[in-house]
């Protein structure tokens, strides 16, 4: 770019432009307007970037060329999981979130504010009565901002200032939870202590976690299935230890396991929080895909919410009416001084989700269970045989399961790429993150695996080892 002349995307980016802005408040330099952040904590040299792109036509090409790199999964068969799974969207789904009356009412008129609600109204109860719980928000960002919000929940509600997490959680799950809960510097900080894994099982270290719970902690927070695919057997022990301590119980649960197993409730969960992901919702790149917060209808509970609430209630002439509910206390109602922050980004997909769970139904629900668990197990199974190939945790487990290739000799980073000239995406690489499980991979199983998609990762696995 030219000096002197102004962005081919940016019209008000000449120096005159600049000049008048910066002349307009006050300021005397754009460096001036970033003198709060710490000098150091700023980039000093020029950022190494390529040549502006001078043209429509140039960007549409290289952005093209960009794409072409990329492999889907509707090319190569995936075994992909960690947070973002392969499902069956039904075509209803899509359907129903390319109409326009959900595409253009964000917030609105009264009316199209109406049919928005309903739709959100009929999300909430849907996900309440698979949960098990009465109250459920509008979704928030993602999984991990969803555990963050509930373990701010929790310290508002017994003013502790410790959490405890299974240390068998999703890395950047975790990196999400501690964002949430503020640096150690602030004032509202929450100390995050993680809780060691059975390394036979998989399962929570009960040793640890009794070491582990005081009365300075205000929640534990565990999995089932956890990050690893292992079923938590000891939830009803732990919710019990955690209430004998004043602590709030706060279980993240996949959905999709909850035709087959317990909802947790069941077990004493105070909190339920998750993924909407596997409820209609394409896997989006691996972002957006939406996380939820589920309670008891309690005045306490409720109180605490971040996220927009909605409620029913009679109209005129025995009509029904939705509405949203506790408004204030979220950061749309009192920005900064709010509850946490909450934002619209997958609002659409509770229109998705609620779409999705109105389809499969309680029944629905069992068969998706019963499919995943049985194929999962199945996968592993076969995988078992391949010469080097061991399951980590082979009981207990649901969609995902580990599976280690130390007596290979070859890492997971090299099996991934021999198994792409396959076209096979392999299981997501642990090494770097559980280092104690050594070449270890996350493979995720789901209701589109067959027999024969099994056999085909099991014979590559054969030809790539060698």
């Amino acid at each position: 770019m030219r000096e002197g002349t102004a962005h081919p995307w940016m019209a008000n980016s000449t120096p005159e432009a600049k000049a008048a802005m910066l002349e307009a408040i006050g300021a005397p330099s754009i460096a001036a307007l970033f003198e709060q952040i710490p000098a150091d904590h700023r980039l000093a040299r020029p950022l190494d970037l390529p040549e502006t792109l001078a043209s429509e036509a140039a960007l549409k090409r290289h952005l093209l060329g960009l794409l072409k790199k990329n492999q889907s999964t509707e090319e190569m068969l995936s075994f992909l999981g960690a947070g973002t799974y392969q499902h069956h969207v039904p075509a209803v789904c899509e359907e129903v979130a390319r109409r326009s009356e959900w595409l253009m009412s964000v917030f609105g008129s009264p009316m199209s504010d109406h049919g928005r609600n309903q739709a959100w109204f009929e999300f909430c109860s849907l996900l309440a009565e698979l949960i098990k719980t009465d109250l459920v928000g509008l979704p928030v960002y993602s999984w991990g901002a969803a555990i963050g919000h509930a373990i701010r929940m929790a310290s508002r509600l017994n003013g502790r200032r410790e959490a405890l997490v299974v240390r068998a959680i999703c890395p950047e799950r975790l990196g999400v939870v501690r964002t949430n809960c503020e640096p150690v510097e602030m004032a509202s900080h929450i100390k995050v202590t993680e809780v060691a894994y059975d390394k036979a099982t998989g399962r929570l270290d009960m040793d640890d976690y009794r070491a582990k719970l005081t009365d300075k902690v205000t929640a534990i927070y565990f999995e089932v299935p956890s990050y690893l695919g292992v079923i938590e057997t000891e939830g009803a022990e732990i919710a019990r230890l955690a209430h004998e301590a004043g602590a709030e119980v706060i279980v993240g649960v996949d959905p999709s396991s909850l035709g087959i197993l317990k909802a947790p409730p069941d077990y004493g969960a105070d909190i339920v929080v998750g993924t909407i992901q596997p409820l209609g919702v394409p896997m989006n790149a691996g972002g957006g895909v939406g996380g939820f917060i589920a309670t008891r209808d309690e005045e306490r509970y409720a109180r605490e919410y971040p996220t927009l609430m909605i409620s029913i209630a009679p109209t005129v002439a025995g009509e029904i009416g939705f509405g949203l509910s506790l408004f204030h206390q979220t950061s749309y109602g009192m920005r900064d001084e709010g509850k946490d922050w909450t934002g619209n980004s997958v609002y659409m997909w509770a229109v998705v989700a609620a779409a999705y769970m109105g389809l499969l139904g309680p029944e629905g629900f069992r068969d998706l269970g019963e499919r995943i668990i049985a194929r999962a197990h199945h996968a592993a199974t076969v995988l078992a045989t391949v010469p080097g190939v061991r399951v980590v945790f082979p009981n207990g487990f649901f969609k995902e399961f580990v599976v280690n290739f130390d007596d290979t000799g070859k890492s997971v980073a090299e099996i991934n790429e021999a198994l792409r000239a396959h076209g096979i995406f392999g299981g997501k690489d642990l090494s770097a993150d559980f280092p104690e499980l050594g070449q270890s991979a996350l493979f995720a199983v789901t209701e589109i695996h067959s027999a024969d998609d099994i056999a085909r990762l099991a014979a590559a696995l054969q030809e790539v080892i060698r």
